[in-house]
């Protein structure tokens, strides 16, 4: 007889609301929770499948230890016993910056996970963190930082009420809104265009957004900065500069209306290929608007110049009056108010630099590009242990192969997972966690804190399962590893204590299973101590409950957190790389206007790097990633529907089959990201025959960009050319290295 549950999905920020069927202890069932209060219905065909994931035979039960070049199990006591050594002895000697970690975007989707992570970090006394936001948001984080005055103040269309919106670079329909809660993004943008609303994509694919909805617009591959040049000097031209409101709330007008002056549509549409015609109307349509609104996402913040392109949007938005109004971006509040507290008490406020390349930490991470050199460069703060929690960095991570030697030098290295991934497969320890099904939670901190929500609402839920072998969830991992590493948690040992009392008193009361704290508890004083009911009355409102809609006017003037709480349109640094690159760059553009540039992609069926192990997921032709390029840009190398290609960049080289997409600009080519599973210990993705698109990417002090430390992952000049030698990826022989996927 099966019992049916409530909750959300945690495998991306739309968190839709769900229908569980339970089994005994195992789920065998998932629906759309067609009352639920945001999603009312909806949820994508990973959401309905996630516990096919979950209940892989690849699913880690037991601790793990690589000896002899095998993973054995072991017993808690041993794996925290020997890891918790290693860290004390790498503490007390090379010091507490040598022991490195790196959080990847699953940590981010529950509440508990990144603050006992990085409380964990405190404890030991460690600056080295890295994040995946350093492959594809961090430029967000940086900009805000500089213009707000703190790095999660971010503002978001107000999708229900614009009259005018611009999306950059983003392709909703299938990868959902970033930096914003909108679950069933195709019927937000059908509803948008029924309202009469004008609506342009402008993305180098036409996209399934720009299917849904709207007017297509092609762009060059990563030329969005001169988009936004133009943009803002058209703007500036036609009087859609709101002057007094700029000069009530904002600083630096001038400087930015000086940088901008030299960046007219003509001369941006050189590199861009978007005609100044086009450029004109796009403008016209965003000034004539009640409420308007410029969006971007990873097409932009990926693309080389990803800072000065997010922050030109802002500025836009901001100095057009569209900032902190209805129908244009709104700045949400959570239940507590983030950004005052984050400024009051410093926290994502870290001043520190990374060791290699002098970069600034952004959300009190460092580049993720840099590790390697981390790990590589000798002298103080070398990093020489790493843990690796929430992420799989030898797929994601730029020039990822030269990451996978760098890892082979590390002492230590440590992974907190679900399943054997390509990095957990090099660990040392790999430690087995609960997936989001098997644990009580609430929306992820940027609902929670931010009010990043198209509806804003509060939803509690229980765990829907329990956890099984000797699984345990990441916050009390890390008290324990705290305990063995004699780092107290949050470098308190009062906390340390109170939490080893609390999970105590909690597994008593759960006799056989693992020691864990008690989380409902927790995150039912996060609940109170915000002014909320408790964590047991909100999930008796098992469909999510409504908080007060979204205001507007209510930013500008009492919530900006810069020092003289104003916006400051004219940040040094952005202004210092806009000074030093932008000629530059363009310059490089223009040499390059004929060569081939390569985007990414993303199916309905994957997200980032790890649902590729549900057979129906990869079966038939979905068990490789593909390079799509034009018809035209086909005929011109004589390469035909299937053929084997070799791409190539200055870093490194992949062998992928081609297919024809006439969807894509003419002199731009796609490849989907998230594969190249042939050295991960999943039975199912370890067979597919897909290459990781991140090796062509360059890493290291001099290819990243400079205020968000971001990699260029997108936009990325490549040669293609049809592949001699072996025409099957499946039979690796006869195969140079760099082309072995």
């Amino acid at each position: 007889m099966s019992e049916t549950k409530h909750t959300f999905c945690r495998i991306c920020e739309a968190l839709c609301g769900l229908e569980v069927d339970v089994e005994g202890e195992r789920v065998v069932a998932i629906r759309p929770d067609p009352r639920h209060v945001a999603s009312r219905g909806f949820a994508c065909v990973k959401g309905l499948n996630q516990h096919h994931l979950y209940d892989s035979p690849d699913r880690l039960l037991y601790p793990l230890k690589r000896v002899d070049g095998r993973h054995v199990r072991v017993s808690w006591a041993q794996a925290l016993t020997e890891i918790g050594a290693k860290l004390r002895a790498l503490r007390g000697g090379p010091g507490p910056d040598s022991i490195a970690m790196y959080v990847g975007t699953a940590a981010g989707f529950g509440v508990l996970h990144p603050v006992f992570a990085s409380g964990f970090m405190q404890g030991l006394g460690s600056k080295s963190l890295y994040s995946s936001a350093t492959q594809d948001c961090a430029n967000k984080f940086a900009v805000a930082q500089h213009v707000y005055g703190f790095c999660f103040t971010q503002p978001f269309p107000d999708l229900d009420r614009t009259n005018c919106l611009i999306v950059v670079g983003a392709n909703p329909a299938v990868s959902k809104w970033s930096f914003l809660q909108v679950p069933a993004p195709i019927a937000a943008l059908k509803q948008l265009e029924a309202r009469g609303a004008r609506l342009f994509v402008v993305d180098p694919r036409r996209t399934e957004t720009a299917k849904t909805a709207g007017e297509h617009v092609f762009i060059r591959p990563g030329t969005d900065v001169w988009f936004y040049l133009a943009f803002l000097h058209e703007l500036v031209r036609t009087g859609g500069v709101a002057r007094a409101r700029v000069a009530a709330h904002m600083r630096g007008l001038d400087e930015v209306l000086a940088l901008v002056e030299a960046w007219p549509p003509e001369r941006a549409a050189a590199v861009t290929q978007i005609p100044a015609e086009k450029l004109r109307e796009m403008v016209a349509a965003y000034r004539q608007a009640d409420g308007a609104a410029l969006y971007c996402s990873t097409g932009v913040n990926m693309g080389g110049n990803g800072s000065l392109a997010f922050w030109l949007q802002e500025v836009i938005n901001a100095v057009s009056g569209n900032l902190d109004r209805i129908g244009g971006t709104l700045v949400g509040r959570g239940i507590i108010d983030f950004p005052r507290f984050g400024k009051r008490f410093g926290v994502l406020t870290s001043t520190a630099r990374s060791r290699v390349g002098g970069f600034a930490a952004v959300n009190d991470g460092f580049p993720g590009g840099l590790l390697a050199d981390e790990i590589l460069t000798p002298g103080d703060r070398q990093v020489r242990a790493l843990i690796v929690t929430g992420g799989n960095p030898l797929l994601t991570m730029p020039n990822s192969e030269r990451l996978r030697t760098a890892f082979e030098k590390l002492e230590l290295l440590v992974c907190l997972e679900i399943q054997m991934s390509e990095t957990a497969s090099q660990a040392d320890y790999v430690l087995p966690c609960t997936s989001p099904l098997q644990r009580p939670d609430l929306p992820f901190l940027f609902p929670l804190m931010l009010g990043l929500q198209r509806a804003p609402y509060l939803q509690a839920t229980r765990a829907v399962v329990p956890p099984q072998g000797e699984q345990r969830d990441e916050a009390s991992i890390y008290v324990d590893l705290a305990r063995a590493a004699g780092a107290p948690i949050f470098g308190s040992r009062v906390a340390q204590r109170a939490f080893e009392v609390l999970r105590w008193r909690h597994g008593r009361k759960h006799p056989g299973g693992q020691p864990a704290l008690p989380q409902e508890q927790l995150l039912d004083l996060l609940l109170r101590l915000s002014g909320n009911q408790g964590f047991s009355r909100l999930h008796d409102a098992r469909h999510g409950r409504l908080r007060a809609p979204h205001a507007g006017e209510d930013f500008l003037g009492s919530r900006v957190t810069t020092d003289d709480g104003k916006v400051n349109l004219a940040p040094a640094p952005l202004l210092q790389q806009a000074r030093e690159r932008l000629e530059v760059d363009y310059a490089s553009e223009l040499s390059r206007k004929d060569q081939l540039k390569l985007i990414t992609r993303r199916a309905v069926t994957t997200h980032n790097s790890w649902t590729h192990n549900h057979a129906p997921f990869v079966a038939g032709d979905r068990g490789t990633n593909y390079l799509y390029m034009h018809p035209l840009d086909m005929a011109a190398r004589g390469l035909a529907e299937g053929v084997m290609v070799d791409v190539r960049t200055e870093t490194a080289a992949v062998r992928v089959p081609v297919r024809a997409l006439a969807d894509l600009m003419p002199g731009t080519a796609a490849l989907p990201h998230g594969w190249g599973h042939q050295r991960a210990g999943q039975t199912v993705a370890r067979e597919t025959r897909g290459v990781n698109v991140n090796l062509l990417a360059a890493d290291g002090p001099e290819r990243l960009e400079r205020v968000s430390g971001m990699a260029r992952l997108t936009g990325i000049p490549i040669e293609v050319q049809a592949a001699s030698g072996p025409q099957d990826v499946s039979d690796w022989s006869g195969l140079p290295p760099e082309l072995r996927g």
